[in-house]
């Protein structure tokens, strides 16, 4: 993300699926999207977080009082206005999802997906700028 922005974030806006440390559970003890979201959060960014089952765990405890975290309502509602969207959790919601829609909520067609859920051709053939966080790039 940095690579991509530089180390100046402000005004910038991420969108973030998954908030758990795995799915099927509200568990955040250790996950990754706690430092991401911090770090991004005192970089000058604004998150906006959708997790099927952990946004009140975040809430009262691990995003407590954390400025510039807004909660959504929907995967898709997460997405408005955003320049990227962060995949954190392999959630079965966030496998298949409307790739239509999200090119039409965010801001700029690029996906960090830590997870390596999605297929790199068929989103490149999309259009989509997409960074598979822990695969090395041939480039």
């Amino acid at each position: 993300i940095r690579n991509k922005y530089s180390k100046n974030l402000t005004g910038r806006i991420f969108a973030v699926w998954g908030l758990s440390f795995k799915p099927g559970t509200d568990d955040m003890r250790e996950a990754p999207s706690i430092p991401i979201i911090r770090s991004l959060v005192s970089s000058g960014a604004k998150v906006q977080v959708y997790d099927p089952q952990a946004m009140i765990e975040a809430r009262k405890h691990y995003l407590k009082n954390l400025s510039g975290v807004k909660y959504a309502d929907s995967k898709y509602d997460a997405l408005n206005k955003a320049d990227a969207l962060l995949l954190l959790t392999e959630w079965k919601i966030f496998r298949s999802p409307d790739f239509f829609e999200i090119e039409n909520r965010l801001k700029e067609k690029i996906i960090f997906d830590g997870r390596n859920q999605y297929n790199a051709e068929d989103l490149e053939e999309r259009g989509f700028e997409y960074h598979r966080i822990g695969v090395i790039s041939a480039e």
